[in-house]
């Protein structure tokens, strides 16, 4: 494990990027702000390595651009209609940051903050980082007084981990999502259109007209989102709600694996598990060649993917879709896994 100045904030509080790497050469960099995963070097069939997440080289475009490349996102992963937050009859009003929405946390939502980094135990030669950060009662309109720790662990047979605990001392949500967009032919090789999809879900909840979730569950069967047979994308477009992609229930078993996708150009694999109860794909259809990355290559749309596991963004209000509220005394611990193969 190293670390390395990564750049200034405006203020003048100094970035650090932290590298976990294994004996295979494969690697991570994590970023104290917001946990931005920077950049991720797994093998292809051949065994040459490739930087599979889209980001950027300086610390100024990752400011200066809010596509979440990477980061931590939350307190509420995904969008809050109007900005209403309802806990324990209790109502909230959040700031509006993406038209009549609160999208992931707010104009300085967790993918904005510094987080505090120091090297984790390893266990079985896994290098691991703990990220900390402590949340005030308030912030960003948020009710309670949050500690947040998350820890990434990169081991020896490319698996990323991504392992959560929050406290609170009042009741209040916590949905936190990891967003990487990924490609696993390369970033900035091109479209993901040639990547096969597999979700192990058959049911969603459609978007409306704002994007926000209509709050009704419905079943896949017959509909262009369905995933739970292997498809290729691109092939998949066409049918997805303004090529977005859907927020997919995942029930509450517990840890499982809830996606799988394969790019058969280079042979990567890509294999998704966790306990959180809800799965957001997403095409990357919003970005518009106006981002460049870290190959000096624009990023156009589909130029990466999205799987973001996290809880459903009214889960307060709707606990058949899973509870995200921390109470206290009641630590919330989560878990996600990103296991890379070829």
């Amino acid at each position: 494990m190293t670390t390395e100045f990564f750049g200034p904030l405006p203020s003048g509080e100094g970035i650090d990027a932290w590298t976990l790497g294994n004996a295979a050469g494969s690697s991570v960099k994590i970023l104290t702000l917001g946990g931005i995963v920077a950049s991720l070097r797994v093998p292809d069939r051949r065994g040459e390595l490739a930087d599979v997440v889209l980001g950027f080289n300086t610390l100024r475009e990752y400011l200066s651009g809010h596509m979440y490349f990477g980061a931590l996102c939350g307190r509420i992963a995904g969008r809050v209609p109007e900005g209403e937050l309802r806990v324990e009859g209790r109502r909230y009003s959040l700031p509006l940051n993406n038209g009549r929405n609160h999208l992931h946390g707010g104009f300085v939502g967790l993918d904005r903050r510094v987080w505090r980094a120091t090297a984790a135990p390893s266990v079985e030669g896994a290098e691991s980082l703990r990220l900390t950060y402590h949340s005030p009662d308030g912030e960003e309109g948020y009710p309670g007084s949050l500690d947040i720790a998350v820890t990434y662990t990169f081991t020896a047979d490319n698996c990323l981990t991504l392992e959560t605990e929050a406290t609170s001392d009042q009741v209040t949500p916590l949905s936190l999502t990891q967003h990487s967009y990924f490609n696993l032919g390369g970033e900035g090789s091109g479209s993901i259109a040639d990547h096969e999809l597999q979700i192990h879900s058959d049911v969603f909840v459609p978007l409306n007209a704002a994007m926000t979730l209509g709050g009704v569950a419905e079943s896949v069967a017959g509909k262009g989102n369905d995933f739970r047979n292997s498809r290729r994308i691109g092939d998949a477009l066409p049918g997805l709600f303004r090529s977005h992609g859907d927020l997919y229930l995942l029930g509450t078993a517990g840890f499982r694996k809830v996606a799988r996708v394969i790019d058969r150009g280079s042979g990567r694999t890509l294999e998704v598990s966790t306990d959180e109860s809800c799965l957001q794909f997403y095409s990357a259809v919003d970005l518009d060649r106006t981002l460049v990355g870290k190959s000096g290559r624009a990023y156009g749309p589909h130029a990466g993917f999205c799987l973001e596991c996290e809880g459903y963004a009214g889960g307060g209000n709707r606990p058949e879709f899973g509870d995200i509220l921390v109470r206290p005394g009641r630590p919330q611990r989560r878990k996600t896994t990103y296991a890379f193969g070829r």
